[in-house]
């Protein structure tokens, strides 16, 4: 088996010692990606939706550095800070996904890296 590191300026730097992604074979699997600008290093706070959208460009941002396009996602993971903000990331997953429904877990978690109001992860097969 063939694995190979992700790295790309287009999404966050990791924050520690990991990759962004790894690719093995055909799956791509993405780290956690906070709602941090990558031109900024700016963590979006206080806008669920705002940091939802990041968040998912970043996991985006890694899947095609590897290679991959939004379709091939077929798993995603979302720590949420609080399910009270289920509703409004619901509306921003859907847009961006545009129809396309890759299999789903969404947990309340009490705290997360830089103390993050959600976090995403996926996992793609090209």
């Amino acid at each position: 088996m063939t694995v190979n590191f992700i790295s790309t300026e287009k999404a966050a730097p990791a924050i520690g010692p990991y990759s962004q992604g790894t690719i093995a074979n055909n799956v791509i699997f993405t780290s956690g990606q906070l709602p941090i600008v990558p031109e900024t290093g700016e963590l979006i706070k206080g806008d669920i939706k705002k940091a939802t959208k990041q968040s998912l460009d970043n996991v985006l941002a890694i899947i095609e550095a590897a290679g991959g396009k939004l379709t091939d996602i077929v798993k995603v993971n979302i720590y949420i800070k609080d399910l009270e903000d289920f509703a409004a990331l619901n509306e921003v997953y859907e847009e961006f996904f545009k129809g396309h429904k890759p299999a789903r877990s969404c947990v309340e978690v009490s705290r997360l890296p830089k103390d993050g109001d959600v976090e995403i992860e996926a996992i793609a097969i090209i």
